[in-house]
């Protein structure tokens, strides 16, 4: 586990628990650099001052706020760091709610809480009851110069905090056009979508998927490299044709039909069973 990016405490009523806080997921996405066309040297993106025509080191990089056209207000670390909130060091509970009330469009990043050994009695007694109540915990806490409303849930042996977006953060849909009054439903139509839902029903299991399209770029760069077998033809592109959306969804069900894994017969069962204990 890398080191943590956060040390407070979770603030559960008048119960303070010293927690330290570690990002939880990290992106596999393959990583590419700027070359120069001509020659294939890596690209330096420079920090360059226009008004003194002069390259600036990191150390003489400070932050700002534009208050007014090009004019601004130099921020130092002491400025984010001596703010009146409680948040800055405390994931404050504000609200306990059932976790199927949050829309996920909320949800932004995941972090581990770990606690201190000094709190761990009370990090498990909050863990126990929120999974006894069947409840979240909503909260607020300062991360990266910003308070974020956050989320605090059970997670395997631990409590999980997910960071989420305020609702003035969320587009609205209201410029969108749906074209809903052209969609009429047939009842027949809408029977045969949820028959093909309920075929392709089953449990959540995130160990069946994987990132197919990094798998199939690093065959690419494995073959340009030569050390990778052939690359398969890419599949055609879709036309977008417009088809009878009967004919669509019957075709869908035989398809998801023949692709789920046979079940043995009763008798076929039966019988092994026999065989087996003769």
């Amino acid at each position: 586990m890398a080191r943590a990016i956060w040390r407070g405490a979770i603030s559960f009523g008048m119960v303070a628990i010293p927690m330290k806080l570690y990002i939880a997921t990290e992106s596999k996405d393959l990583s590419f650099v700027t070359l120069h066309t001509t020659c294939h040297t890596r690209l330096r993106q420079k920090r360059w001052c226009p008004y003194h025509e002069v390259e600036v080191e990191q150390s003489e990089v400070a932050r700002g706020y534009e208050f007014a056209k090009d004019e601004y207000m130099v921020m130092e670390e002491e400025d984010f760091e001596g703010l009146p909130l409680q948040s800055t060091h405390t994931i404050e509970i504000v609200r306990f709610v059932d976790l199927g009330s949050v829309d996920p469009v909320h949800y932004e990043r995941s972090y581990y809480i770990e606690p201190e050994q000094v709190g761990a009695k009370p990090f498990y007694l909050l863990k126990k009851a929120l999974e006894s109540t069947n409840r979240v915990a909503v909260a607020k806490v300062a991360l990266r110069q910003k308070e974020h409303l956050c989320l605090v849930r059970p997670y395997r042996d631990l409590l999980m905090m997910e960071t989420m977006y305020y609702p003035d953060e969320i587009r609205a849909t209201a410029e969108l056009d749906l074209h809903s009054d052209s969609a009429d439903v047939a009842d027949a139509e809408l029977q045969m979508a949820t028959m093909l839902i309920d075929q392709l029903t089953g449990e959540w299991e995130p160990q069946m998927f994987r990132d197919e399209y990094r798998d199939a770029l690093q065959q690419v760069i494995e073959a340009k490299l030569g050390s990778g077998a052939p690359l398969a033809a890419a599949p055609p592109t879709p036309q977008g044709k417009v088809r009878d959306l009967m004919e669509a969804l019957r075709e869908s069900i035989a398809a998801a039909k023949a692709d789920a894994p046979a079940e043995p017969a009763e008798g076929a069962a039966s019988k092994k069973r026999v065989r087996k204990a003769g």
